[in-house]
């Protein structure tokens, strides 16, 4: 029996209370349930009281709009309730004043405000999604008497709930759009920084302090754990330890995030003294015909897959110029002769998330009916979609020599006769290139966000130089 008493009627006419309630409003125009949506909290690094830094559940922040800790929203019928809990008093010891919880509905335009002690009730034919810490899933499971857990795909409401919301956050609004330029801008920013620093760092660890020290001094966090690295054939590498040598390429994939969690996704290769080599420039003018190709190709209803393609065909036709690979570009492509120096996708949706919806697997990235394929060249594809206005996607192709692929004795034997192996080799200095932009689809074609950060080599020169 759900407790009728309502603690204050809520009238808010604010930018964000609006934005929210437009977002609350188009997802009761598809969903006929109520939704519970958890924040999650925080986990304790190895003793409680010491934390990781705290980051809300996404699905919750697009309509609660602030990243509340232990807290928990209903949505029914384009109403929001929230519920969460006034810190005890002595918690200002520590924390200092904090928003109460009346404070926070108001600003957030909520229509009801409850302690969590009273969520139970409200949880009736409730619809949620999973957060990622253990002691809410326990919770969400205990209160909904039936497993909710991050490694399950949803099922019954839950998955019509999660359809609904992908369908919402593919396309961004103007109050998203605004927090993703300012998550851009910040990010140009801190590239800039980066490259200024190089010729004075002596390891990695430097240019990394000088790009995040941006970001965080525009009070933002980063969005992933930042890549910056001489090392970019580790797709993902997260060790800054490496000394800057001369003949070095960096690799920086680095992103500011906003308060309210909406991201930016920049990578950017240069020479840590300040010259590409000739190889290096030949390598890295393939990589950034095949990033421009694909931008001026970003229109609505392009399929993303083409712009991969498009990326994959590119690539192979100036690898094989250089005398890298060998054949024709349609039959080398076929075989995925690519993919051994372009082994992942060209790119990803971008919003709340670096990787946007990718909690719910492949729901959000693929267009329903569609399945990832098991072609190496296809299978990392995490967008398979056509493009809508609104879609915030990267554009990222790269060229990489990662040991585990190239020196693979099967791979070798494979390829023996599509890659001029000796020719390779004379290409050592390049082990990774990468260069991503952030591109929202308009609806006559695209807009790059991060176009104020330059690409060509010679502006990159520059950058470093500077």
């Amino acid at each position: 029996m759900q407790n009728q008493k309502q603690y204050f009627p809520m009238h808010t006419s604010s930018p964000l209370a609006e934005i929210l309630r437009q977002r609350r409003q188009k997802l009761a125009t598809l969903i006929d349930f109520p939704a519970v949506l958890w924040s999650g909290g925080s986990s304790p690094r190895n003793f409680p009281a010491n934390t990781f830094p705290f980051r809300p559940s996404s699905h919750f922040l697009y309509f609660a709009g602030l990243p509340l800790k232990n807290a928990a929203i209903r949505l029914d019928g384009g109403k929001l309730q929230l519920f969460m809990d006034n810190p005890p008093p002595e918690d200002a010891l520590w924390h200092g004043e904090t928003p109460t919880c009346e404070e926070i509905a108001e600003k957030i335009g909520a229509d009801d405000a409850r302690p969590m002690a009273e969520l139970e009730d409200y949880l009736e034919n409730a619809a949620t999604l999973p957060v990622q810490d253990a002691a809410t899933w326990t919770q969400q499971t205990q209160f909904l008497n039936r497993w909710i857990l991050p490694q399950n795909p949803p099922d019954g409401i839950d998955l019509e709930l999660a359809k609904a919301i992908v369908s919402l956050r593919l396309t961004h609004d103007a109050g998203a759009l605004a927090e993703l330029r300012q998550a851009a801008a910040v990010s140009v920013q801190a590239h800039k920084a980066g490259m200024a620093a190089t010729l004075t760092a002596k390891l990695e660890a430097e240019v990394r302090a000088a790009m995040e020290g941006v970001i965080i001094a525009h009070n933002m966090t980063t969005a992933y754990s930042s890549i910056v690295t001489v090392h970019g054939e580790v797709l993902h590498n997260g060790h800054y330890h490496h000394r800057l040598q001369p003949g070095d390429l960096l690799l920086a994939d680095v992103g500011a995030e906003t308060g309210t969690g909406w991201a930016a996704d920049i990578t950017r290769t240069w020479p840590v003294f300040g010259k590409f080599s000739p190889t290096q420039k030949d390598v890295y003018d393939i990589v950034l015909a095949a990033h421009d190709a694909c931008i001026q190709e970003i229109a609505p209803g392009v399929e993303y897959s083409e712009i991969h393609l498009l990326a994959a065909t590119i690539l192979t036709k100036g690898l094989i110029e250089l005398g890298i690979l060998r054949g024709d570009v349609e039959k080398l492509v076929k075989i995925d002769a690519h993919s051994l120096f372009f082994p992942h996708g060209i790119g990803h949706l971008l919003g709340l998330d670096v990787h946007d919806m990718e909690d719910l697997g492949d729901l959000a990235g693929y267009e329903e009916g569609r399945n990832r394929s098991q072609r190496f060249g296809l299978s990392y594809l995490r967008l398979n979609r056509p493009l809508q206005p609104g879609m915030l996607v990267t554009i990222e192709p790269g060229f990489y020599q990662v040991p585990g692929i190239i020196n693979n004795p099967k791979i070798r034997s494979q390829y023996q006769y599509s890659v001029n192996w000796e020719r390779l080799e004379q290409f050592a200095d390049v082990r990774g290139i990468r260069i991503e932009d952030d591109v929202l689809v308009t609806e006559s074609g695209s807009e790059v966000l991060t176009a104020a950060l330059p690409t060509s080599s010679q502006e990159i020169e520059a950058l470093v130089n500077s």
